[in-house]
C-alpha cells in the first residue's frame, strides 16, 4: 500500500486520496474532478538514487571494519548536509568532497585511513535496477518521464555508464540547476520541463521528506521502498 504519513489532522483533512489498483496515493486539495483526465497523472517525475541506481558499498564496509569503525560511519559523515550539499549544488568537486569527509572523520582514525574511506565511497560501483528501468521505459511511451535527482556534475557520465543516456525525456540535476530537493523550485523546474501542471505530476522518491514536499505543491507522491510500490502506482500505464 502506498501512503504518505500525514503530519497533522489539519494536513490530513486538507488532502484527498485516490486509488490506483489498490495503491493509496495522496493528492493536494487542489486536484478536482474537472482536472482529472482518463489518466490519474500526465507526467512521471522520478528520483534516481535508491530508486533506479544503487551503490555497492561492500568494499567501504570492509574498510570501516578494518579501521575499527561501525559500518555506515563514513556515509553518515559524507551525507551530512554541511558536507554533501555543496557537492550536490555543484559548488565543489568530488575530490573536495572526499577531503571534507577526511575532516569529518578527524580524531576517529588516521588521516590516511580517512582518505581511503572517503575515496572508496566516492568511487563505489553502481548499477541500475532493471525491473524499475523496464517499468519506466514502458511508462515513457505514454507520458513524459523526468529524472529529478540531487546529483553531482558527473551525472551525465554516470547515466552513460549505466546505459541510461537518453533514458528520460528530461534530466533535472541539482548540480546543474543550483537547487536541491526538497526545495520547491526544483519540482517546479521539473514540471515545467515536462510541460505539465504540478497537480498532474506523479513524483517518486525514496526519501519521505522529498515526497512530502512534492505533495505540498499538489503532486501525487509515491514513497518508494521497493519495485512493487512503483508497479502499483504505474499500473494504469504498464503492459499487462
Amino acid at each position: 500500500m502506498l501512503c504518505l504519513i500525514e503530519r497533522s489532522l489539519d494536513d490530513f483533512l486538507s488532502r484527498s486520496t485516490g486509488s490506483i489498483n489498490g495503491a493509496l496515493l495522496c493528492y493536494s486539495r487542489a486536484v478536482t474532478p474537472s482536472k482529472i483526465s482518463s489518466r490519474p497523472f500526465d507526467a512521471v517525475l522520478c528520483d534516481l538514487d535508491n530508486v533506479i541506481r544503487f551503490y555497492d558499498t561492500r568494499e567501504l564496509a570492509s574498510l570501516e571494519r578494518r579501521a575499527g569503525l561501525a559500518e555506515g560511519t563514513t556515509q553518515r559523515v559524507a551525507f551530512a548536509p554541511e558536507t554533501d550539499l555543496p557537492l550536490l549544488l555543484g559548488e565543489i568537486t568530488k575530490e573536495q568532497w572526499v577531503e571534507s569527509i577526511v575532516v569529518g572523520l578527524a580524531g576517529q582514525i588516521p588521516e590516511a585511513q580517512a582518505r581511503e574511506l572517503g575515496t572508496a565511497l566516492a568511487n563505489a560501483p553502481f548499477h541500475a535496477d532493471s525491473v524499475v528501468v523496464d517499468m519506466l521505459v514502458q511508462v515513457r511511451t505514454h507520458v513524459p518521464l523526468v529524472l529529478v535527482t540531487n546529483a553531482t556534475v558527473e551525472l551525465e557520465d554516470d547515466l552513460v555508464s549505466l546505459g541510461l543516456a537518453g533514458f528520460a525525456d528530461h534530466v533535472i540535476s541539482s548540480a546543474r540547476v543550483g537547487v536541491a530537493k526538497p526545495d520547491q523550485k526544483i519540482y517546479e523546474i521539473a514540471a515545467g520541463q515536462a510541460g505539465v501542471a504540478l497537480d498532474r505530476c506523479l513524483f517518486v522518491d525514496d526519501r519521505l521528506e522529498n515526497v512530502e514536499a512534492a505533495v505540498r505543491l499538489g503532486m501525487t507522491g509515491v514513497h518508494y521502498r521497493e519495485p512493487a510500490d512503483l508497479r502499483e502506482a504505474l499500473a494504469v500505464l504498464l503492459d499487462r
